[in-house]
């Protein structure tokens, strides 16, 4: 375990690692390695290892961790999610993305319409009551048209009439009417019974025209695509969703236009503070494999640590950890605390973090030589996990470019 240098933790707060990384250690790192041999439409079927794992998170707890305790849920503080995430991301990090994109709707209801008696009493309070995973939650944000461009919010780009989303919605009465495709890049779209889904309103507007909706994935006119077959984070399901003409209530509209570009930073503020802390978990779990390899492995007839070009590896290495760790766990208890979060210091988060996760990954399959690239040793599997971190919600150069006009904006000199 690495030395903590907050030296200010409570007993909770170390109890909480503790707990947790036990939980990875024994519960999730096991089972993403398994998931591994399986083909992507047996990794969802009813009675699979991440069905169990799923189920065995509920009764942790951890899906309740974004909801305040008035509602049932455990309501963990910023230091405490950071230290969750970590250690989650630690033992696999597609499991772990899985379980933090399953709260979506559940939380996100809460935030944005937090008087929305409605969904309370038909989603938030049996989410958090859902003990055997029957609730699942999805993030409906990317679509065949729109990736990290849907997430520029506050760029001009984000205003231009002539970029639409695929999935629009318009009103008829006291419902909403919504139809169009979400890509195959819909994280627990294959096993979601809910998605926070973000759609097209005022087409006048360009994507800053758009609404974000709870929508029950079970009502006429839902279907799926098949489970996506890809590189990495193989046990974090995704695939696509499409919407003819389906229903929902009033209600369930939580924003409309006038509020779009506002939510959409909010979410992606959250969305990228919670990457850069899973990932400061993949930089560790890097560091750590290579270091005990490279303790475990002669080469030259001495173990490879005694060699001077794996100890400055095994150097690089550790800073890059400690190093996302300080810049995430500052991110996300800044961003967690002030209203409206500072986009910059979430998305620069994510993208160091990825970053520092990937190198990590890439040095330690290095000094593991060619049995890294044997599925028989765990690195192979987190190279390919660290991979898609440089994709997944929002491309670094995207999420660079949104900092960038953030700083320009906002900096005081």
């Amino acid at each position: 375990m690495y030395t903590e240098l907050n030296l200010r933790l409570t007993e909770d707060q170390e109890s909480l690692k503790a707990n947790i990384h036990k939980f990875a250690k024994e519960v999730l790192r096991p089972a993403g390695d398994k998931i591994q041999d399986l083909a992507p439409e047996e990794v969802v079927k009813e009675d699979s290892i991440w069905w169990k794992v799923k189920k065995q998170c509920r009764e942790l707890g951890l899906h309740a961790s974004f909801i305040p305790e008035k509602y049932g849920g455990t309501g963990l503080g910023p230091l405490e999610h950071h230290i969750l995430w970590e250690e989650l991301g630690w033992g696999s990090v597609g499991l772990a993305l899985s379980q933090d994109v399953d709260v979506y709707p559940a939380a996100w209801a809460l935030r944005m319409a937090p008087k929305n008696e409605r969904l309370i009493e038909e989603l938030v309070e049996p989410y958090v009551r859902d003990a055997e995973a029957r609730i699942v939650g999805c993030w409906g944000l990317t679509e065949p048209d729109h990736g990290s461009d849907s997430l520029i919010a506050g760029l001009p780009e984000f205003r231009d009439p002539n970029i639409r989303h695929n999935v629009k919605a318009g009103k008829v009465g006291h419902r909403w009417l919504i139809s169009g495709q979400k890509s195959a890049w819909i994280s627990n779209g294959p096993t979601a019974t809910h998605a926070l889904l973000f759609v097209g309103v005022d087409q006048s507007k360009g994507m800053s025209g758009g609404g974000i909706a709870v929508v029950p994935l079970d009502l006429p006119g839902v279907s799926k695509g098949p489970v996506l077959h890809k590189l990495g984070q193989l046990d974090l399901p995704q695939g696509e969703l499409f919407f003819d003409e389906v229903e929902i209530p009033e209600e369930y509209m939580l924003v409309g236009p006038e509020r779009y570009e506002f939510w959409v930073q909010q979410v992606l503020s959250v969305a990228n503070c919670g990457m850069a802390a899973l990932f400061t978990g993949v930089a560790r779990a890097a560091f750590e494999l290579a270091l005990t390899y490279s303790k475990e492995r002669i080469q030259g007839g001495r173990p490879l640590h005694r060699h001077q070009l794996i100890q400055k590896k095994i150097f690089d290495m550790f800073v890059r950890m400690e190093t996302a760790r300080a810049f995430s766990r500052a991110a996300v208890e800044y961003c967690f605390t002030v209203i409206p979060a500072p986009i910059e210091y979430a998305v620069s988060a994510k993208v160091y973090c990825t970053q520092a996760a990937y190198r990590n990954a890439d040095e330690a399959l290095q000094i593991y030589g060619g049995y890294g690239l044997s599925k028989e040793y765990p690195i192979e599997k987190i190279y390919r996990d660290a991979r898609a971190s440089l994709v997944e919600d929002g491309t670094s150069e995207v999420l660079s470019l949104i900092g960038a006009h953030n700083i320009i904006k906002s900096y005081f000199l």
